[in-house]
């Protein structure tokens, strides 16, 4: 570690450093230490920084140069994900199975790299969930969960932490129902973090930090009706 990084260790010092002290490799390392609390992690998802590390390592804190996000208007649907939309074998909800999609998240079976949503990450969110911070999608087929996703919301601000599907399709699925729920109340973008080609498939492009943060910025500014989380079936 060089002296970029700044040790979180007070656990009644919710301050975090400057975003400009984010190492750009690995991934935008800013921070270690500190805990998963939510006053905590609402503090990092405020500022453009979320945690992300593996068993045996110290809690880490990230903030990508550059960011993940999909504009709002840019999201890819191809036409095989359209035909089975149109189809409509799927059901999808709203926070109806919140534990049960982290789980799964923390446990796909197609993931090949070690998950970082260890059991306190998982507790974390849990609690995120509880105060109405974090929120799910969920797919179902035969009233089987076959999808799902989950993030971070603040006002119109939200940050997708991880997604599963147990069905093709399905992970597509919860992404395109998230996007119309967002659209709906004008929210421009979705934070994605970072890239990968499933991300990029759907419309994800990287952008300069500064540009990100000037999006969140105007999402955090938006605020969303008291009931729009509420558990509930969704439709296109």
């Amino acid at each position: 570690m060089n002296n970029q990084i700044i040790e979180l260790l007070e656990v009644d010092n919710l301050a975090f450093p400057p975003l400009k002290n984010a190492l750009k490799e690995p991934n935008g390392l800013l921070a270690i230490g500190g805990d998963l609390s939510v006053k905590r992690l609402q503090s990092a998802y405020r500022s453009g920084i979320f945690p992300w590390y593996s068993d045996g390592e110290p809690i880490m804190w990230w903030s990508p140069e550059p960011r993940g996000i999909i504009h709002i208007d840019h999201l890819r649907i191809n036409r095989t994900l359209r035909k089975v939309i149109n189809q409509q074998k799927f059901k999808v909800t709203l926070n109806k199975a919140f534990d049960r999609v982290i789980n799964y998240c923390a446990d796909a079976p197609f993931r090949k790299e070690e998950t970082w949503i260890v059991d306190d990450m998982l507790n974390a969110y849990q609690n995120l969930h509880k105060h109405g911070i974090a929120h799910s999608i969920e797919v179902w087929m035969n009233d089987e969960l076959a999808g799902g996703l989950y993030g971070v919301a603040i006002n119109g601000y939200f940050s997708g932490e991880s997604m599963f599907y147990r069905q093709s399709n399905a992970s597509k699925i919860a992404m395109t129902y998230l996007h119309q729920l967002l659209k709906s109340q004008n929210i421009q973008f979705i934070d994605c973090q970072m890239l990968n080609p499933f991300l990029q498939d759907m419309g994800c492009v990287e952008v300069p930090r500064a540009s990100y943060m000037a999006l969140q910025k105007e999402a955090l500014a938006i605020e969303l009706p008291l009931d729009f989380w509420r558990p509930r079936e969704l439709a296109l």
